[in-house]
């Protein structure tokens, strides 16, 4: 437990991401739970808002915005800098924080730039540092790094810096997703997240209209081959030893689990999952192998697929700045293993203290 004052707990959310209105969602549940009863015994918040061109906002506004008192993107996008002060922190007060917890989804924040910011504070921060936060944001170093250890994952092909205008580049991708794997296969920007950017494609005459979709976003790209599986995931906190929550599955009305379905209420979730406990121990066992070959730590969510017809186990990604929204999967996955989202967000501050 912690001892003495109270600690302030700096939230960074927002953001230039386009996963910025998730990121505004998430760190509202987390304020709350940081301002119940109990927690406001030990912890006191400073909210930071950046918005969606770069500006970061003092505390009072960014708590407003947690609260619903006050619109988002307060600040317009600045046009040309004084050449004599450039500081985009002036004037944000942040000598008190004690912790900080950022909240920043995909671009900018989730891939490990926030958390090089924050180094320099010499503060601790709830979550991986910054190796493990840009692996686990990037999927083609990812699978690169599981096909290394040997951890099972789906069929894939990566293409990167591609000229998708050339005719014979084009050609030439089509004909190697057509060789090497079997429809329908998703294509995916190698950096983003909540399956902005992804395709599912079920034929030839598809895939070059996904494959730029995922290029407006990234110039990487990976395609998988597509399976019929279950979707599984597990959810993870520590620092030296890695705990694992219960096993849970989500099951979803839409033809796959794309943006929409992520955070639609009306998905079926079960935690825990109904799979044997054979498989229920192995996928921990392969949650926590693989977070340790990210250096992932503090909190992460490992997505998995369970294959129907085999019951086959493999590893989808891991998302390391997870959702905390009403519809998120990784406090519901820790309540059902014994921690509220109260208990959560005040144990994440502790592991980030190692205590």
């Amino acid at each position: 437990m912690i001892r003495g004052k109270k600690k302030c707990i700096g939230l960074i959310f927002g953001g230039r991401s386009n996963e910025h209105e998730v990121s505004i969602a998430s760190s509202r549940t987390v304020f709350q739970a940081f301002n119940a009863e109990k927690n406001k015994e030990r912890f006191t918040v400073k909210a930071f808002y950046i918005n969606k061109y770069g500006d970061w906002l003092d505390s009072d506004i960014s708590e407003k915005i947690l609260v619903g008192e006050s619109e988002k993107n307060l600040t317009k996008k600045q046009g040309n800098f004084n050449q004599e002060k450039i500081n985009f922190l002036d004037g944000i007060e942040f000598q008190n924080v004690d912790i900080w917890f950022p909240l920043l989804h995909g671009f900018n924040g989730e891939d490990g730039s926030i958390h090089g910011l924050l180094r320099f504070t010499k503060k601790p921060l709830v979550g991986c540092e910054i190796i493990g936060s840009a692996l686990g944001m990037d999927k083609i170093l990812m699978k690169t790094i599981f096909s290394k250890h040997k951890i099972p994952q789906v069929n894939y092909l990566v293409f990167q810096n591609e000229d998708l205008k050339n005719e014979e580049v084009k050609n030439k991708i089509i004909t190697e997703i057509l060789k090497k794997l079997n429809f329908p296969v998703f294509v995916k920007p190698s950096n983003s997240g909540s399956s902005l950017g992804i395709s599912k494609v079920v034929s030839e005459s598809k895939i070059l209209q996904a494959l730029e979709k995922a290029r407006e976003i990234d110039s990487r790209i990976l395609v998988e081959e597509g399976l019929d599986v279950r979707e599984i995931e597990c959810g993870i906190i520590g620092n030296s030893k890695l705990l694992t929550s219960e096993i849970g599955e989500v099951k979803y009305k839409s033809d796959w689990y794309d943006y929409d379905s992520k955070y639609n209420s009306n998905n079926m979730i079960t935690i825990p999952a109904e799979i044997d406990s054979k498989i229920t121990k192995e996928i921990k066992e392969i949650a926590i192998k693989s977070c340790r070959a990210l250096n992932i730590f503090g909190f992460a969510r490992v997505d998995f697929f369970l294959e129907k017809s085999s019951n086959k186990i493999l590893l989808n990604e891991i998302n390391t700045i997870p959702g905390f929204t009403k519809n998120s999967m990784f406090p519901m996955l820790w309540k059902a293993s014994g921690l509220n989202i109260e208990q959560l967000v005040a144990k994440l501050v502790d592991i980030s203290l190692d205590l």
